[in-house]
C-alpha cells in the first residue's frame, strides 16, 4: 500500500462511514486511485459464464451503487465490476445512520435498503461505460412496489443493452420480505420473468443469482434445482449475513447485513455445498470475507470460478485488488495449476 493511500484510509476512518464512502467515490472520480488496469497473466485469465475475464477478482455490488465511477474502477485492477443495486424508481433507502464499521472484526454492517438513483439515471451512465471493461448490474426491487418480482425484469429490460451480466438480488436483508423471494416457487416465477426480459434484448446477457448465506441445506438444494431449471448462468454465494457470532466490535449488534472477514468461513461452506449440489453445471462466484490472496484461492478451491470483494477495501484500500490478483497467480503456480479453472473445486471436500 502506498503512503498516500494509507494516509487517505486513516483520514476516512475519522469521519462517518457513509460520508467516508462518498468521499472515496469522489476520490475515484478525481483520479486519486490506482489506475494501471487489471492484473492479468495466462494463469489468471479465465472465463465466467461465457465472459472472458483478465483475472477472476471482481468488485461486489454496493460499492458503486449508482454507476458513477465506472471508468476509474475499470482501471483499478479488477477483472470485472458489478454496480448497483438499481431499482425501477429512485429510492432513498433507510434512515441514517445505516453503515457501521466493525474495525476490530475487519467487518461492516449496513442497512442501506437499496438506496439508489433509479434505473433511468443509472442506465444513462451505463450507456457511457468504458469500453473493454466487464461490467454488470445488480437488479433490485423498490420497497413500495406492488410487484417486486416484475421490478427485476423491468430494470434488466431498461439497462440490459449496456451490460455484460445482470444479477438478480433476492438476498439483501435490508428490504422487508425480500428474502422471501428465495423460496422455491417464488424464485422460479421471478427468474422466469427475468429470463423472458433477457430474451427480449438484442444481445444475450448472462443472468446471475445472488443468494443469502443464512439458508438451510434443503433451501440450498431448492435454489440449486430452480437455478438449473431456469438456466441461470451463475450463482453468487453469498450476500451479507444476519448472524453475529464471535464479533467484538462496539457496533456488533446493529441491525442489518454483516460483511467482511467474519463472513468468510460460513460463506465458503455455503459455496462448497452449492458446488456439490450443482456438480459443475453452474459457475459459482465466491463472496464473503475475502481480504488476501489466500482467501481468494480458498474460495476457488472450494468451487468458485471467480470471486468478489468489497468490505476488505475499507481496510486495505484499492491497492489490495492488485495484491490479491498477483498473490493468487503465485499460489496457482506454487500448486502446479496452469489456470484458474484447473483449481476450481479441488479442495471442496475440506469445506463440507
Amino acid at each position: 500500500m502506498r503512503l498516500i493511500e494509507r494516509t487517505g484510509l486513516l483520514a476516512l476512518r475519522r469521519v462517518d462511514p457513509e460520508t467516508a464512502h462518498g468521499l472515496a467515490i469522489r476520490a475515484l472520480q478525481m483520479g486519486l486511485a490506482p489506475a494501471q488496469g487489471p492484473v492479468t497473466s495466462d494463469r489468471l485469465r479465465t472465463t465466467l459464464a461465457g465472459i472472458d475475464l483478465p483475472n477472476p477478482i471482481g468488485l461486489a455490488a454496493g460499492f458503486d451503487k449508482n454507476a458513477v465511477a465506472l471508468a476509474p474502477l475499470s482501471r483499478a485492477g479488477f477483472g470485472f465490476v458489478e454496480v448497483g443495486a438499481a431499482t425501477p424508481h429512485p429510492q432513498a433507502g433507510n434512515a441514517r445512520p445505516r453503515l457501521f464499521r466493525l474495525t476490530q472484526d475487519r467487518a461492516a454492517i449496513n442497512r442501506f435498503g437499496f438506496n439508489n438513483d433509479g434505473m433511468d439515471l443509472i442506465g444513462a451512465r451505463l450507456a457511457q461505460r468504458p469500453k473493454g471493461a466487464v461490467i454488470g448490474l445488480n437488479l433490485g426491487a423498490n420497497k413500495d412496489s406492488d410487484d417486486r418480482a416484475d421490478d427485476f425484469a423491468r430494470v434488466l429490460a431498461h439497462c440490459g443493452a449496456h451490460l455484460d451480466f445482470a444479477t438478480v438480488n433476492v438476498s439483501s436483508p435490508n428490504t422487508e420480505r425480500l428474502r422471501e423471494l428465495q423460496g422455491k416457487a417464488a424464485l422460479a416465477a421471478l427468474l422466469d420473468g427475468v429470463i423472458r426480459a433477457r430474451n427480449g434484448l438484442e444481445r444475450r446477457v448472462p443472468v446471475f443469482l445472488k443468494i443469502a448465506p443464512d439458508l438451510s441445506s434443503d433451501e440450498l438444494a431448492d435454489i440449486a434445482d430452480v437455478a438449473r431449471t431456469a438456466q441461470v448462468d451463475a450463482i453468487i454465494a453469498t450476500n451479507t449475513t444476519l448472524e453475529r457470532d464471535g464479533l467484538i466490535s462496539s457496533h456488533a449488534h446493529e441491525k442489518g447485513g454483516l460483511s467482511g472477514a467474519p463472513r468468510f468461513e460460513k460463506s465458503t461452506r455455503v459455496l462448497a455445498q452449492l458446488s456439490k449440489l450443482t456438480d459443475g453445471t453452474i459457475p459459482l462466484i465466491g463472496v464473503g470475507g475475502i481480504g488476501s490472496p489466500d482467501d481468494a484461492y480458498a474460495k476457488i478451491c472450494a468451487g468458485a470460478t471467480a470471486v468478489q470483494l468489497y468490505t476488505a477495501l475499507v481496510y486495505g484500500g484499492l491497492s489490495l485488488v492488485r495484491d490479491i490478483a498477483r498473490g493468487l497467480d503465485e499460489l496457482l503456480a506454487r500448486d502446479g495449476f496452469a489456470s484458474v479453472s484447473e483449481a476450481v473445486g479441488t479442495k471442496r471436500e475440506d469445506w463440507l
